[in-house]
């Protein structure tokens, strides 16, 4: 029997209708907290076919920003330990969420792999957080390459997504929680027609770069590269 927690759905669709049934409670929720959104490049999921959605992960606050933007033909992969997450993981559970064991390599390749295929045969886009954990540090960490291993298989186009940094306003370890805004960016898609894995590398290096500028000048704050300088 298959393992529940690291095997996909047998029908991305199914995950899809969940998704759009969660997406309209949780859009709510942004009221309660006193957040805005203020959303830009809505156009670029504009693309023909399945594509690999990436972006940044702060705090559960994304899940809010998630669902202003998410498309309606889209489902999201993430760790299997949220699903222990409370009532935050009954409602990604129920969201159709894929979820990947993390501490075993095999399960998680074997459960891309399927995802690929039934990315292609459902046509559907996946959302991925290349940083693999929450990050509120106000900057990026480094990207897992799992994602793009997954575009470059399916030979489907990565869509960045970025978040504003959540910092002025959110900080769990000073207890800090204010009513904020949120700017949310989706970038141009990045192709990856005719790559190959030893191309992976140098893919997860330009979608990191291209994120982190946007990161900075969405925050407000000087570019990486001018900080260094």
């Amino acid at each position: 029997m298959a393992d529940p927690v690291t095997s996909p759905p047998c029908c991305c669709l199914t995950a899809v209708l969940s998704c759009r049934i969660i997406k309209t409670v949780v859009k709510t929720f942004k009221y309660f907290f006193g957040l805005r959104f203020e959303v830009k490049g809505l156009e670029n999921f504009e693309v023909e076919g399945p594509a690999i959605i990436v972006s940044n992960h702060q705090s559960i606050l994304d899940m809010m920003g998630l669902m202003e933007v998410l498309p309606d033909d889209c489902v999201q992969v993430g760790k299997k330990e949220l699903m222990y997450a409370g009532t935050v993981g009954l409602i990604i559970y129920l969201g159709g969420v894929i979820f990947i064991n993390r501490k075993s390599t095999t399960s998680a390749k074997m459960v891309m792999a399927e995802v690929a295929k039934t990315m292609a045969t459902d046509n559907v886009k996946v959302w991925v957080y290349p940083e693999g954990t929450r990050n509120c540090t106000g900057d990026l960490l480094p990207f897992k390459k799992g994602a793009f291993h997954l575009a470059v298989q399916a030979q489907v186009p990565v869509i960045p997504v970025v978040y504003s940094s959540f910092t002025s306003f959110y900080n769990p370890k000073k207890n800090l929680f204010t009513s904020g805004k949120i700017k949310v960016e989706v970038l141009p898609p990045i192709e990856t027609k005719g790559l190959t894995s030893d191309d992976v590398s140098d893919l997860t290096d330009r979608c990191f770069h291209t994120m982190r500028e946007t990161l900075f000048r969405l925050s407000g704050r000087p570019s990486p590269s001018q900080a260094k300088d």
